[in-house]
């Protein structure tokens, strides 16, 4: 019996990552490589692409957020990278961004990624509590363990009794 909840435990986490595979060999179909970070106003946005040629050493890129940027050499041979910010303080109307990079002679590039509404700021408040009250978590959350191994103890000793009959 455990040996068939052994098997469909597997079966369910092969199945999870042969579903998630295909959307991951998707979204690398762009010829831009954008590195947002938490991709929210104030942050830097670094651009980069191979798709310019190993000759090309300077091109022009457009934000929709940010602006114009201009893209030089990267780290590697054939690489262009640049950067820009995104502005602080200004409400954003979408939550994506469009980067356009243009690099001679006629190569046009155009990438979109998601842009976070605000910066964090303060704890997380989840409903239960105050997010500065540590103590009294604390102990909620060890009453709860300490809860659950005590049922977990009178279930295994009950059972124990069970098979004796």
């Amino acid at each position: 019996m455990r040996i068939k909840h052994v098997g469909v435990g597997i079966g369910v986490v092969v199945g999870i990552l042969a579903l998630q595979s295909p959307a991951a060999f998707a979204s690398g179909d762009s010829d831009l490589d954008i590195r947002s970070g938490d991709a929210s106003p104030g942050s830097t946005v670094t651009v980069t692409t191979t798709a310019c040629g190993p000759d090309v050493d300077y091109g022009k890129g457009e934000s929709e957020a940010g602006g114009s940027f201009h893209m030089f050499e990267g780290d590697r041979k054939g690489e262009l990278k640049g950067e820009f910010q995104i502005p602080e303080g200004q409400d954003l109307d979408t939550d994506t961004d469009t980067v356009t990079v243009k690099c001679p002679p006629r190569t046009k590039l155009t990438d979109t990624y998601e842009i976070a509404g605000r910066a964090p700021d303060g704890a997380v408040e989840a409903g239960f509590g105050d997010a500065q009250d540590t103590d009294t978590q604390f102990a909620v959350g060890g009453a709860l363990l300490a809860a659950a191994a005590a049922g977990g103890l009178m279930r295994m000793r009950r059972r124990a009794h069970g098979d004796r009959y």
